[in-house]
C-alpha cells in the first residue's frame, strides 16, 4: 500500500490539473483577484457561464457520448487517435466561445485566453494525427503564460501565484513521467507548445 502511494499521489495530481478543469481555476482567480473582480455580477454570470459551458462541459458531454457510442476505449485519452474527435470539439466549442464572449467589449483579455485555448487544442489536434503529445502539460504552459502576461500587463500581482503554478507542472510532468503516460519529449512539447501559443495571442494577438 505505502509503495503506490507515489502512484496515487500521480494520479490525483492528473485529475486535479486536468485540461478541462483548468478553466475553473482560471475563473476562480479572474473574479476574485484582477480587474475583472469589479465587473457587475450580471457580467460576470455572462462570461462565467460562457466559458464554463463552451470550456467544460460540451467538450466533457462529447467525451462522455463518444465512450458511450464505444469510439474511445478510455476517457483519459492515452490512444493519440482516440484523441482527434474530443480535440476537434474542444477547438470548436472554444472559438465559439470567444465570439460569445466578445458581446462584452470590456472582457477583450478574457477573450484572448479563450481563443489561447482554441489554438492549444488545435496545436494538439494536429500534432496527435502523428505523434502524442502531453495535453496536461499543454494546459498548463498555458495557464503559467496567462499568469505572466496578467502580472506584465498590470492587471493583477500574481506573482506567488505564478510560482505555484510553475511548480504544480514540474510536480505535474514528473508525475506523468513517473505514471509511464509521456516521455520527457511529449511533456517539453506540450508545455512550451501551451506557453508560447497562449502568451503570442495574449500579447499580440
Amino acid at each position: 500500500m505505502i509503495q503506490q502511494l507515489p502512484r496515487y499521489g500521480a494520479r490525483a495530481l492528473s485529475m486535479a490539473l486536468h485540461p478541462l478543469i483548468l478553466p475553473l481555476y482560471f475563473l476562480a482567480m479572474l473574479f476574485t483577484q484582477t480587474a475583472f473582480s469589479l465587473f457587475p455580477n450580471g457580467a460576470k454570470w455572462y462570461l462565467g457561464g460562457a466559458v464554463i459551458l463552451y470550456g467544460v462541459v460540451i467538450p466533457m458531454v462529447a467525451v462522455a457520448l463518444l465512450r458511450w457510442k464505444g469510439l474511445l476505449k478510455d476517457l483519459r485519452l492515452h490512444n493519440r487517435k482516440e484523441r482527434i474527435l474530443p480535440l476537434l470539439v474542444g477547438a470548436v466549442s472554444y472559438l465559439v466561445c470567444a465570439i460569445v464572449v466578445a458581446r462584452v467589449s470590456q472582457a477583450d483579455f478574457l477573450r484572448k485566453f479563450v481563443l489561447g485555448a482554441a489554438c492549444c487544442e488545435i496545436l494538439c489536434l494536429v500534432v496527435s494525427f502523428e505523434w502524442k503529445i502531453s495535453l496536461h502539460l499543454t494546459g498548463m504552459g498555458a495557464a503559467v503564460a496567462l499568469l505572466v502576461a496578467l502580472n506584465i500587463l498590470g492587471l493583477s500581482q500574481l506573482f506567488p501565484m505564478l510560482i505555484a503554478t510553475i511548480l504544480s507542472a514540474g510536480l505535474l510532468a514528473s508525475g506523468r513521467l513517473y505514471l509511464g503516460y509521456h516521455n520527457i519529449w511529449q511533456i517539453l512539447a506540450g508545455f512550451f507548445g501551451g506557453f508560447i501559443l497562449m502568451w503570442v495571442v495574449l500579447m499580440w494577438f
